[in-house]
């Protein structure tokens, strides 16, 4: 039986980049999933984005948030320089027409549909108990961020929500952040 659930656990999102591997799209979609998870992309958001904005040699990624969000420059870390890398030497390869970071296999900008059906697909072969789709990798950071202690403004902030209301339900609901009290 699927589990009717919104978010992924860390646990289930190392499953399913474990699942990618040896895909025909193995560079490209390890990478999609690991930014999506690591920066709390929207789909949208991961298509939609170009090769300037990813910068490797400062190690930053400049997120343009979509629906009114807040834009933010956030550090990559070292896992996440790897598999950069190891996409830009695929993609190269494909030598793509345009700017748009993520491609198709007809070197076009990556669509929706193919990550909503690659993720579907990973899901599934990971064993996973819910049906995988690509927001459940934004409020996967979201409860990760939390899990790690970072308060919810922090959160806020790198998610780029204008509302805090859509924020607090990865702090909530997370009894990690009761911890520090009496002692």
């Amino acid at each position: 039986m699927i589990e009717r659930r919104k978010h992924l656990t860390a646990r289930e999102v190392e499953k399913l980049l474990a699942a990618i591997k040896g895909s025909r799209n193995e560079a490209r979609d390890r990478c999609l999933v690991l930014l999506m998870y690591r920066h709390g992309l929207r789909v949208s958001e991961a298509c939609g984005l170009q090769l300037e904005q990813v910068d490797t040699e400062s190690r930053i990624l400049h997120v343009r948030r979509l629906k009114g969000g807040l834009s933010t420059t956030q550090p990559l870390r070292s896992d996440e320089l790897r598999v950069i890398k190891g996409w830009m030497a695929e993609r190269s390869r494909m030598k793509p027409m345009g700017t748009a970071f993520f491609v198709s296999e007809q070197r076009k900008p990556l669509h929706r549909s193919t990550v909503n059906y690659a993720l579907k697909h990973y899901g599934e072969l990971a064993g996973l108990p819910v049906a995988v789709h690509p927001h459940m990798l934004r409020h996967a950071c979201g409860y990760a961020l939390a899990d790690q202690g970072a308060d919810t403004r922090l959160i806020q902030d790198y998610l780029g929500h204008r509302n805090i209301q859509h924020t607090v339900r990865y702090t909530a609901s997370n009894p990690a952040r009761f911890e520090r009290l009496w002692r």
